[in-house]
């Protein structure tokens, strides 16, 4: 059985600057660029049988630039929708609701393109991605990429390890990164996490 190796997208604009970049489809920085062509070595050898990408262009970007051809966008692995928070850090939203956290309070609807999600909607989508990797890893015996985006790959490693999608808060996971999720007797573990070759 192969590997589950998870990558975030390279650095966008937004990403540097902590603005939550849920459905809005912002490009990669230079330095993004840089990070995405940065992880080609790491795939030369190995045995990719499947690679799915969120369809944002970061991530159709990042694994084009890594090198990994024949990718298959998959609308699953879009970034948490922020709804109403879409766009805005952290630091602000705190001013007025001082102890906020993404996990566990959730976020307000916004517009009709950015009506917001749970933690549980981000899960379920997680768990059907996780389903398609699987077939792959089973039948196939390569490893499975997928080309996502941080809160969203965050919630999938939750997910992966039969934890709740809140849990995903324990996986700091940086821009331009490799994690890898295997198994060890059978169990889900996580092999590599949040490198950078």
């Amino acid at each position: 059985m192969g590997d589950l190796m998870l990558v975030r997208h390279g650095e966008t604009a937004w990403s540097a600057t902590g603005r939550h970049t849920g459905r809005t489809d912002v490009p990669l920085t230079p330095a993004g660029v840089e990070e995405a062509i940065s992880l080609a070595p790491y795939f030369r050898d190995r045995h990719v049988a499947l690679v799915l990408t969120s369809p944002l262009r970061r991530a159709v970007a990042t694994a084009q630039l890594a090198g990994l051809s024949g990718g298959v966008t998959d609308p699953d692995l879009c970034e948490w929708d922020y709804g109403g928070y879409e766009g805005v850090r952290t630091a602000e939203i705190q001013r007025t609701r001082p102890h906020w956290s993404l996990w566990t309070d959730g976020v307000p609807p916004g517009d009709p393109e950015h009506p917001g999600e749970s933690a549980a909607q981000v899960g379920a989508r997680a768990d059907r991605a996780l389903a398609r990797a699987a077939r792959v890893l089973v039948e196939d015996g390569g490893d499975a990429v997928l080309v996502a985006h941080g809160h969203f790959l965050r919630v999938l490693t939750a997910r992966y390890l039969g934890l709740p999608p809140q849990d995903g808060r324990l996986f700091l996971l940086r821009t331009g990164t490799i994690s890898v999720l295997s198994t060890e007797h059978g169990l889900p573990v996580i092999a590599g996490w949040n490198t950078h070759p």
